[in-house]
């Protein structure tokens, strides 16, 4: 079965920038659609980045378009995710998720432990 495991994640000021990964084992990342997802306790799971499995379409939420950048290196089996100009609101545990490449319809049955973001003013 899949593994996920997120790490990267800190301690830093707006402003600053960080990047994400996410180690996938068991099976190769070339296999999923994969997606990032971000959580702060007491609000709701929110969507962050997604793409496909060959990365011929991306998707961002409006909160991050133009600051966040979802990519993967397949040789390292490692989905990224690069954040530049963080914002306090950018303060979440970030998770990853992979669904199944062929399914006909995304569904994320695949999630990492989460690593934690913290932005400060």
């Amino acid at each position: 079965q899949v593994r996920l495991a997120e790490s990267g994640g800190g301690s830093v000021q707006a402003g600053d920038s960080l990047l994400l990964s996410c180690t996938v084992s068991g099976r190769s990342l070339s296999a999923y659609n994969m997606a990032w997802f971000r959580q702060d306790p007491g609000k709701e799971r929110e969507f962050v980045a997604a793409d496909t499995w060959s990365e011929v379409s991306k998707n961002y939420a409006d909160s991050v378009k133009g600051r966040f950048t979802m990519f993967r290196d397949n040789a390292k089996s490692t989905l990224y995710l690069q954040m530049n100009s963080l914002l306090p609101e950018d303060t979440a545990v970030y998770y990853c998720a992979a669904s199944d490449h062929y399914l006909s319809r995304v569904r994320y049955d695949f999630w990492g432990q989460g690593t934690q973001v913290t932005v400060s003013s």
